[in-house]
């Protein structure tokens, strides 16, 4: 419900979501931890006065928990050079006094909710709706005033805007003083936040209330949930009766007695899962009495938390960028991270998919990046939430340098596109030599063994018990792995190589006729267009696969 409130409890109660947890302390000086404790309380700064001045949501909720408690963990870890947090509701205070207090929530993990619903009786779960809070106040029947939370104890006059939603009664039947807290959503029909997310539905509704003016169709839109009746009955069941009777059904609609943590785990697995009419981002737990209005603050309670859904996306510090060099020459970044907990996975790293993106995000070591899973499974990139306060220069591979036809051997600069090539030619779409993989190409290569693509070829077992870290059995397997390549048919041998795509050809068992094919005749190929037919051609007249070839050749492999 509320935005910003729980971020106290959240850096203080030892049970706060593991996601958020700090890691180690980061390995800064002085003066680099005092930048990057500024820069930081300067984002945060500027984010709240974004949504709770403005009506703009820059970052995601949770992105924003996330950061909060990143902040407070090195503020421990410096205390020297920390100042004080800034305070996440300054400047969104308006004129008005609430007549009662907005609490707020602190959100616990799954053992500090079962722990938190073991000591008590009595209690209720509904959907988290995701939107704005409102403070209600009604004389005789009529909308007094609508005030923004604000920071708890004073917000905002929303009253001429909130009387144009069709979703408030315009007349109710009770005519005493009624002071009503809830949710001003933007209403989703059908809407499953475990497919679809908060869908920006948040922001939506604060960007229109911040407006002068709210003309009818974007009133319709905007929906009601009232989570509390602070001057109502004492008893759960009565006050949900009670609002039913005076027309705001969704209190009733949306509130489930449980007894038992077991419940509360099913219902919040399906509010998550099944249609609801608005974006949630997950579940509040109630006692059904709790203390009258007079007597709340402006702080978390005791007696009600949130339970937040899984995590959708995760702040995630890059320790290194690692440039990734396939055997066609292809360049992936890939971000090395402080290790992440997202939808029960840990992350270490990330794919950016090309260089070209990775140079429009510019990420460096030390940013901060917004981490989501992709198809439930492959995480990826989102967004650089903020950057480091120092940046250092980080040099990339030049994409000239690397292409379908370079770094045939351990040059510098070439080490990365070589071992994939090597990768590729010992693996299972290659020569699938079982047992070889990255790691013993490595080793070769860090003992000077391999001067080119074919220089394990003359490895026999001998030679291999001398190298360190190949012991006697494991040197005999590896040498009759070696001799078995010899035996491999060749078309095997023309993939392993990197042959580039033939289409549906007829490949004849002999280099020579291969290689003396031009592009007129490879393009008479069922699948061959122009370009395939210059890349087949470049492959079979390039001098480094020529000296291959040569290779081949001598140690008696069959077609060269």
């Amino acid at each position: 419900m509320q935005r910003r409130i729980a971020f106290s409890l959240l850096l203080l109660l030892p049970f706060a979501s593991p996601a958020l947890a700090d890691s180690a302390c980061p390995d800064w000086t002085a003066q680099r931890a005092a930048a990057e404790l500024a820069a930081l309380a300067e984002r945060l700064r500027q984010w709240d006065v974004a949504y709770h001045r403005d009506g703009r949501s820059p970052v995601a909720d949770e992105l924003y928990d996330q950061a909060r408690a990143r902040l407070a963990g090195w503020n421990r870890c410096f205390p020297g050079q920390a100042d004080a947090s800034p305070e996440p509701l300054a400047g969104s205070a308006g004129p008005l006094l609430h007549p009662v207090p907005h609490t707020g929530l602190a959100k616990l993990d799954e053992a500090a909710v079962r722990d938190w619903m073991a000591t008590r009786e009595d209690l209720w779960i509904q959907p988290k709706a995701d939107g704005v809070a409102v403070t209600l106040e009604y004389a005789d029947g009529r909308l007094r005033r609508a005030i923004s939370r604000g920071d708890g104890r004073h917000g905002q006059d929303w009253t001429a805007r909130v009387r144009r939603l069709p979703a408030l009664p315009r007349q109710l039947a009770e005519r005493r003083r009624l002071i009503l807290q809830g949710e001003l959503y933007w209403r989703l029909p059908g809407h499953v936040q475990a497919e679809a997310g908060g869908r920006s539905a948040r922001a939506r509704v604060a960007g229109l209330l911040a407006r002068d003016t709210l003309d009818d169709g974007d009133a319709a839109g905007i929906g009601l949930f009232v989570w509390d009746w602070p001057n109502g009955p004492a008893d759960m069941r009565a006050r949900l009766d009670g609002l039913e009777r005076l027309g705001f059904a969704e209190a009733r609609r949306y509130s489930r007695p449980v007894a038992d943590f077991a419940t509360a785990r099913q219902w919040r697995e399906r509010w998550y899962r099944e249609p609801l009419p608005f974006a949630s981002d997950g579940v509040v737990l109630r006692q059904g009495r709790r203390p009258p209005g007079e007597r709340w603050r402006a702080e978390p309670p005791h007696w009600a938390v949130a339970w937040k859904y899984p995590l959708a996306q995760a702040l995630a510090e890059v320790r290194a960028v690692r440039f990734r060099i396939g055997r066609s020459g292809r360049i992936t970044p890939q971000l090395e991270l402080q290790p992440v907990r997202l939808d029960d996975r840990q992350i270490r790293r990330v794919a950016l998919g090309s260089l070209r993106r990775w140079r429009e995000l510019d990420v460096r070591p030390g940013d901060q990046v917004a981490i989501r899973l992709a198809g439930q499974s492959i995480p990826q990139v989102d967004a650089v939430v903020w950057r480091a306060a120092e940046r250092p220069a980080l040099p990339s591979p030049d994409p000239a340098a690397h292409h379908a036809l370079s770094c045939w051997r351990p040059l510098p600069g070439c080490e990365e596109q070589f071992l994939a090539r090597l990768d590729w030619l010992g693996g299972r779409r290659g020569l699938d030599l079982r047992g070889v993989g990255r790691g013993t190409w490595e080793a070769l290569l860090e003992n000077g063994r391999l001067d080119d693509l074919l220089g394990w070829l003359e490895l026999d077992e001998a030679r291999l018990a001398e190298l360190p870290g190949f012991g006697e059995r494991s040197a005999s397997l590896l040498a009759e792995r070696f001799r078995a390549a010899r035996r491999r048919p060749f078309p095997m041998w023309l993939r392993a190589l990197g042959l580039p795509p033939a289409g549906e050809a007829t490949l004849p068992p002999s280099w020579d006729e291969l290689a003396g094919r031009g592009p007129e005749q490879w393009q008479r190929e069922p699948g061959i267009g122009p370009g395939r037919a210059r890349h087949l051609q470049a492959f079979f007249a390039h001098p480094e696969v020529q000296a291959l070839r040569q290779r081949l050749r001598a140690a008696g492999v069959e077609g060269f």
